[in-house]
């Protein structure tokens, strides 16, 4: 089966080798998408000290940043918010965060519910606290 890749022009610029996303199917994929800003290593809410380590950050203004990047990849890629299917979100601290987090999901996952899985891992490859992997259908 073939595949096409996509990538935002609008959505911040993947950290390594990868598309924004890959459609096989009627089906879109996203990699690993973070609350960073295109063209810049601006990560809203996060305040880093001259070594690059986080100081203190903000999870509302990240998870929105999130949310704000999948919607431009979806678009971009020629689906919408509507057609996610299902969304597994990485959490850097669980404890602290996933009661704001999980209140905001909710909010913009009100008309459209996918399968979610929430995981927390210890650390993402820049200092941001949430990481969503979005599948979509096209």
């Amino acid at each position: 089966m073939s595949s096409q890749k996509f990538d935002s022009g609008k959505a911040p610029e993947p950290v390594g080798a990868y598309p924004h996303a890959r459609k096989v199917g009627n089906l879109l994929f996203l990699s690993g998408v973070g609350p960073r800003e295109r063209g810049t290593k601006k990560i809203p809410g996060v305040e880093l000290d001259a070594d690059g380590n986080i100081l203190s950050y903000d999870i509302e203004a990240q998870c929105h940043s999130v949310f704000k990047n999948i919607r431009y990849i979806l678009e971009d890629s020629g689906s919408s918010w509507d057609n996610i299917v299902d969304v597994t979100v990485f959490l850097t601290n669980m404890k602290d965060d996933f009661k704001t987090y999980n209140r905001l999901y909710a909010e913009y996952f009100k008309d459209n519910q996918p399968c979610r899985t929430t995981l927390e891992i210890n650390c993402l490859p820049t200092p941001i606290g949430i990481e969503l992997k979005v599948i979509a259908t096209i």
